[in-house]
């Protein structure tokens, strides 16, 4: 069970660098597993990942395996916090890309202005900007902060997004990414924007996050697919 997190977590990385969603070596992705999270060491880019470089880290920040490469602390602060209170979420993806970094700084945050944003319509959290997450009252602030709910727009930073698989955690990613970038998009054109009627925003949100049974999975697989077919091209060469 554990081989099969730390090999998805690994997809993970390489999914979100195939989409361009890294930043450098600054943002990171976690997965649960009994009372511990795997995530990556601090340096490496996400391509670089495989799933035997992954670190085993408790959820009190002590490194268990993988003490041979250096740790992140701002990956403990996050990780560890919500993975001590929040015992339903097992897989934590914290990214920084411009698009989500703009509409997580404007008032307002995350509007219904696509349908890739009504997969969040009243289920996003907002934290104010802190600096770097460094030290517990941070981390104990970012978890109330999240509530009960699966993102937080990071004002000024970035997002938390969260999982109850790592495929859920990459499908809010997707979503997310889509509805940020369509936003400043829509934004930047300068025009009265139509918005759906707060009765649709509650039904779309419920139809979407209710098409499939295991949410994520079915682009999950086709993701893995596309990793995979990437490998191969790459090995012929």
């Amino acid at each position: 069970m554990k081989s099969v997190i730390k090999k998805d977590l690994a997809y993970a990385y390489q999914i979100i660098s195939y989409l361009g969603l890294d930043d450098h070596t600054y943002t990171h992705l976690s997965a649960r597993a009994e009372d511990h999270y795997y995530i990556y060491p601090f340096g490496m880019r996400f391509s670089e990942v495989h799933e035997n470089c992954l670190m085993k880290i408790s959820f009190v920040g002590e490194v268990i395996e993988g003490k041979e490469y250096q740790y992140n602390k701002t990956g403990y602060v996050i990780h560890g916090s919500i993975y001590q209170k929040r015992p339903d979420i097992k897989a934590i993806f914290h990214l920084h890309t411009p698009a989500i970094v703009a509409v997580a700084s404007i008032k307002g945050g995350l509007l219904s202005m696509s349908q890739w944003a009504l997969h969040f319509y009243n289920r996003v959290s907002y934290h104010k900007y802190d600096s770097l997450a460094l030290n517990s009252a941070q981390g104990d602030k970012i978890v109330r902060d999240l509530k009960d709910n699966s993102v937080m727009m990071m004002e000024n930073h970035g997002a938390i997004i969260c999982g109850r698989t790592i495929w859920e955690a990459m499908f809010y990613t997707y979503h997310l990414e889509q509805a940020c970038k369509t936003q400043c998009l829509i934004l930047s054109m300068n025009q009265p924007v139509n918005l759906p009627r707060e009765e649709i925003c509650f039904k779309a949100a419920s139809d979407l996050l209710s098409f499939e049974e295991d949410i994520g999975m079915r682009d999950w697989q086709a993701w893995k697919r596309l990793i995979d077919s990437n490998c191969k091209l790459s090995e012929r060469k």
